[in-house]
């Protein structure tokens, strides 16, 4: 095979990549997080906002929890400021994602401007299937798939908040705040269905008993804290224990 022959075998391996990568979109984690932007959607308008801006706090954020709450802090007639800072505090639990995720999207091939791109896609659903199919891939096809995977994501978070907006006058209260509450729900599971090792299921169970504690005493940090402390705990438990 000459050299262009393998360039071009390269291009149309990472386009594969790419598609199966958007494929999921397709599959369960898409279909939650179109019907949970349904959600979000419907109490977008309800709070006042435009169309197109709906769309953009979803483009933007690519992340539920901070949409509600942005939407929330501006219906309450809060400062712009205050509402990027309450948002910025729920993206913080977002950052040892992207430091787990960034050895699987390192690719001296592919422009900086795409690694940029590639990692706003880092949240909690594209972060599990991320987690799941990366490492069995090629090392050069990882960053093509995870970005297939965070575009078509983000085309399913931007259906269902179009659609969540449209039909807002007939989706009731009820059936929104069920919506928002599929994404957690599907989290939950998937975490239970990656775990791997008891350190794991210690990790998950301490969440379950520190994350209501700390809400009551940490307000607005009780996810960093319930991950730190608990993921902590069990890493040492499980390091005594080798």
């Amino acid at each position: 095979m000459t050299g262009l022959d393998r360039k071009r075998a390269d291009k149309w391996s990472r386009r594969a990549a790419f598609g199966r990568g958007t494929l999921v979109a397709l599959r369960v984690p898409g279909a939650v997080l179109c019907a949970t932007s349904m959600g979000y959607g419907a109490l977008a308008r309800d709070s006042g906002f435009e169309f197109a801006q709906t769309l953009l706090i979803t483009a933007a954020f690519y992340a539920l929890p901070a949409q509600v709450i942005f939407v929330d802090q501006m219906t309450r007639g809060a400062d712009v400021l205050i509402a990027g800072f309450a948002v910025t505090l729920t993206a913080v639990r977002l950052l040892p994602m992207t430091v787990s995720m960034m050895p699987y999207l390192r690719d001296p091939q592919s422009p900086r401007w795409f690694s940029f791109l590639v990692v706003h896609f880092v949240a909690v659903t594209a972060w599990i299937e991320g987690q799941r199919t990366l490492p069995s891939l090629p090392p050069h096809l990882r960053i093509a798939h995870y970005a297939g995977i965070g575009i078509g994501m983000l085309v399913a978070t931007l259906s269902g908040s179009a659609i969540g907006f449209t039909l807002s006058a007939a989706v009731p209260a009820l059936l929104a705040a069920t919506l928002l509450f599929m994404t957690p729900l599907y989290f939950m599971l998937s975490l239970f269905g990656a775990a791997a090792a008891q350190s794991d299921y210690l990790a998950i169970g301490l969440g379950f008993v520190l994350g209501p504690l700390f809400f009551v005493l940490f307000p607005g940090l009780d996810l960093l804290l319930t991950g730190l402390v608990g993921g902590t705990i069990a890493f040492l438990l499980w390091r005594r224990d080798r």
